[in-house]
């Protein structure tokens, strides 16, 4: 049976910083003097030299709505069709229990790709007009 062998150069020993010059030369890998050759040296996160940093170079002003906006979970009429049986009603809770709507966050909102032939009761979620017109036709009824 033929041995396993890793390529030459696959493994190499960690460099250990600071520890005298049998540890990797004089300057241990941190170039020769100067700033970032010091233990502590370095300049501070966003620093450019003296240069007005970005951070404060570009304009911050206006207001975000952000964090007020509302994002639905999209759910088809075709998923509507396999997970519920006909005469069932369609809300937030029963969309969970079968796994069409997921984070204690998500809002559902039903889009009409898909058709349906079972008439279902929608309690409570958004739909979009053309899956309403689909749900009336099937003989559901939206609430």
């Amino acid at each position: 049976m033929p041995q396993i062998v890793k390529p030459l150069g696959a493994t190499k020993k960690k460099t250990i910083v600071g520890r005298g010059a049998s540890s990797k030369g004089r300057a241990c890998g941190r170039g020769h003097d100067g700033q970032n050759s010091r233990s502590g040296g370095g300049v501070r996160l966003g620093f450019e030299g003296g240069q007005m940093p970005l951070y404060r170079r570009l304009a911050r002003r206006g207001f975000s709505n952000s964090p007020f906006k509302v994002t639905y979970q999209a759910v088809n009429l075709s998923d509507l069709e396999v997970a519920f049986e006909a005469g069932e009603v369609v809300n937030e809770e029963s969309l969970r229990e079968k796994g069409l709507l997921k984070g204690h966050k998500a809002i559902a909102k039903i889009l009409s790709n898909g058709e349906l032939t079972k008439a279902l009761t929608v309690e409570g979620i958004k739909c979009s007009a053309t899956a309403s017109e689909k749900i009336k036709a099937a003989g559901g009824d939206i609430k």
